[in-house]
């Protein structure tokens, strides 16, 4: 019986060192898509004349890095084919334009010519309402307790307008976006809120309005529905494939992700009282 106890013990032994062993899972892994990141964005009271386009791709799930999209030949053009072209910067996978026109209503066309195939997509420059007051209310959210922002402006009226808001903490990483439409406000007063219930005195806030075609507001309601706002919002890579605008004319069933959007924006920064 003294003899068994010993050779029990080893036998545990070994069985709990070989849970400590890393056990790879082979995942399948789809061939690498183009990721777009053409948000087209001019501040009210600048010129606009900056801009800037990235291109990645995906990569597998044990990747540590993001690849970058080198090479490409980028470019935008207007209805009266005034082309604005995009120089890749030092920067690997940035293109950047330092002329661009942009004007309110006019329509872009986006083109990407990278591996041999041409992506390209069509949108229009919507116009936002400016941001007019920014009201502190201390008894707001679910319980009646926690700090919440109302940034409010007032809906152009007989026109339908989109909007994409953006909340940016810094007490916290992640940032909040989320969608509307006036259909329920045209013409009137109205606002974005934060939904932030950690808000406290010192506490800064950057807004952002966003005015956004009917097609991109339907994009992001999708987007903004499967980031759930976790994690640092809808422009990480999403859990699920949501095809945008640009279309692969080469090969089109290799189409990419992400969306050519142009907005005008308005932002506002605000400090807790």
């Amino acid at each position: 019986m003294n003899k068994i106890k010993p050779l029990l013990a080893i036998i545990l032994a070994l069985f709990l060192n070989s849970c400590e062993d890393v056990i790879p899972v082979d995942l399948n892994t789809a061939a690498p898509k183009l990721v777009i990141e053409a948000s087209i964005n001019w501040k009210k009271g600048t010129s606009g004349s900056q801009q800037k386009i990235t291109l990645t791709t995906t990569t597998d799930f044990y990747s540590t890095g993001i690849p970058k999209v080198s090479g490409a030949t980028v470019s935008i053009k207007n209805r009266s084919n005034v082309i604005f072209y995009f120089a890749e910067s030092a920067i690997k996978g940035e293109y950047i334009c330092a002329n661009f026109s942009p004007v309110l209503n006019e329509v872009y066309t986006l083109t990407i010519v990278t591996n041999g195939a041409t992506y390209t997509a069509t949108e229009s420059l919507k116009s936002v309402a400016p941001i007019t007051e920014i009201i502190q209310n201390n008894n707001g959210g679910f319980t009646g307790n926690s700090i919440e922002i109302k940034s409010y402006y007032s809906d152009p009226a007989n026109e339908t307008n989109h909007y994409l808001y953006k909340y940016v903490y810094s007490n916290q990483i992640k940032s909040n976006f989320y969608v509307d439409q006036d259909e329920f406000f045209n013409g009137n007063k109205f606002f974005s809120i934060s939904q932030n219930n950690d808000l406290k005195v010192g506490d800064k806030i950057e807004v952002t309005h966003y005015g956004i075609s009917k097609a991109y507001y339907n994009y992001m309601s999708v987007l903004v529905s499967i980031a759930g706002n976790n994690g640092g919002g809808p422009f990480q890579s999403p859990p699920a494939t949501v095809r945008g605008n640009v279309i692969n004319t080469t090969n089109s069933a290799d189409y990419p992700l992400g969306y050519f959007s142009l907005s005008e924006v308005d932002i506002k920064n605000y400090t807790i009282q």
